[in-house]
């Protein structure tokens, strides 16, 4: 396992982390299928034993559980580990409800801190708030007053848009930005990043794998269960996600690496990510996603090839 910078906080993190969304199970919905406890905890070890350390989850995910299964596997482990979460999607009033203020920020913080069974939080992260309150000052006093007290020791955001974050970087310069960065996906790597990385803001990269898409796993008929989110996708979307993963069949080389890690390599080939968080929900994926941090990066000609395919919108 590599380990890159976590922008200029002075922390040092596995370039590939372990996303921690599909294990809070989709009892709730809004996640990605059905889970085993058993096999999430078996999946956790797995990642720390390949030298990941580097844990993302929210508050959300699973309405707590996610946080209490990291607090399980991570026992007697946490001094060593970065735990990152967060804050805003307020369940506690139901699905489709956000809440940014800083009773309701300290709040929250208190109800992860004991779901994760620690008096401090690495890197806490808003979730994805509305863009006019990334513009106002005030937004961010909170965070960095629990910066001060200790009760976390970075503080960032989590983003849709490229916009956002350039907004954030502007008006508050957090530690950290999160991103959705893929192969379909690359504009924030052309407006945000660069900009990202002279303010020594680290990058999470998100979704790096496209929703598990750049698995190539996937039919153009697929299906997907209720509470995954894929479910309400529509069919041609599903489709052409589908047709676009087979034109990465050229990155695949057999017995050496996968499409699923060739996608992951794409992701680290820009200096500005600090760590790239691929959603894992068995051993097998944390084995195969943490293995290509020590693979060979990608080619000058897969990288020129994968250029043309994404200006080409992969001919679609």
């Amino acid at each position: 396992m590599n380990y890159r910078d976590f922008g200029k906080t002075g922390v040092k993190v596995s370039e590939i982390g372990f996303g921690s969304w599909a294990i809070g199970g989709n009892q709730h919905g809004n996640s990605y299928g059905k889970t085993d406890d058993k096999v999430s905890l078996y999946a956790i070890h797995k990642a720390i034993d390949l030298g990941c350390n580097f844990f993302d989850t929210a508050d959300v995910y699973g309405w707590g559980h996610s946080e209490e299964l990291l607090a399980k596997a991570l026992k007697n482990k946490r001094d060593r580990l970065i735990v990152a979460t967060k804050v805003g999607s307020d369940f506690y009033q139901g699905m489709g409800f956000q809440t940014f203020t800083p009773k309701y920020i300290r709040f929250a913080l208190e109800k992860s801190l004991e779901r994760l069974k620690t008096d401090y939080i690495d890197v806490y992260q808003l979730h994805n708030p509305p863009l006019r309150l990334l513009n106002r000052e005030a937004t961010y006093e909170v965070l960095r007053s629990l910066k001060q007290e200790g009760r976390i020791r970075a503080w960032g955001v989590s983003i849709f848009d490229p916009t956002e974050g350039l907004t954030a970087l502007k008006v508050a310069q957090p530690d950290s930005l999160q991103v959705a960065y893929n192969i379909f996906h690359s504009r924030p790597a052309e407006v945000l990043f660069p900009l990202a990385y002279e303010a020594g803001c680290a990058i999470i990269a998100r979704e790096p794998l496209a929703n598990g898409f750049l698995t190539g796993k996937f039919e153009e008929n697929a299906q997907f269960e209720r509470g995954d989110i894929r479910h309400e996708w529509r069919q041609d979307y599903i489709r052409a996600r589908a047709i676009a993963a087979k034109k990465l069949l050229f990155l695949e080389k057999p017995g050496l690496r996968t499409i699923t890690q060739a996608s992951l390599k794409y992701v680290l080939t820009n200096k500005a990510v600090s760590a790239v968080i691929p959603g894992i929900k068995t051993p097998e994926q944390a084995e195969e996603n943490l293995l290509s941090s020590d693979q060979a990066p990608l080619t000058a000609e897969e990288l020129s090839k994968l250029k043309e395919l994404q200006s080409n919108n992969f001919g679609l």
